[in-house]
C-alpha cells in the first residue's frame, strides 16, 4: 500500500490544521491505521490510532483532548484533526497501519508513505 499525507502548513499556535493520508494500491478499510510524528533532533512518536471499524481510538498523551483521528473508509482515507495547536506539535506527520501490542500501537507493514510538515509558530 502506499499512503499519502498531506495538509501540513504552518499556523500559528492555537490554531487548527486537518491531514488527512490517502491510501493507493489497495484497500486501509479493514486495517487499524494511525498517525507518528518526528520533530527536529527527536526519535519518531505515536499520535494516535484508531481501529478499522473506527469505534476504537487511542492517543498520545501530549495530544489528547486536541487531535482526533478519524477514517472514511470508502475514500482509503484516514484524518488527523488538529486543534488548539502548539509550536511543541512542530514536526513531520505520517500515517502507517499499525498494531496493537498490549496498550500500545506500533507500525505493522514497514511503510510510512510521504509525510507532511506541520510547522506551529509562537
Amino acid at each position: 500500500v502506499q499512503l499519502q499525507a498531506s495538509g501540513g502548513g504552518l499556523v500559528q499556535a492555537g490554531g487548527s490544521l486537518r491531514l488527512p493520508c490517502v491510501a493507493s494500491g489497495r484497500t486501509i478499510s479493514r486495517q487499524a491505521m494511525g498517525w507518528f510524528r518526528q520533530a527536529p533532533g527527536k526519535e519518531r512518536e505515536f499520535v494516535a490510532a484508531l481501529t478499522w471499524t473506527g469505534i476504537t481510538s487511542s492517543y498520545a498523551d501530549s495530544v489528547e483532548g486536541r487531535f482526533t483521528i478519524s477514517r472514511d473508509n470508502a475514500k482509503d482515507t484516514v484524518y488527523l484533526q488538529m486543534n488548539d495547536l502548539r509550536p511543541e506539535d512542530t514536526a513531520i506527520y505520517y500515517c502507517a497501519e499499525v498494531a496493537p501490542s498490549g496498550t500500545k500501537w506500533f507500525p505493522s507493514s514497514g511503510s510510512w508513505g510521504q509525510e507532511t510538515l506541520v510547522t506551529v509558530s509562537s
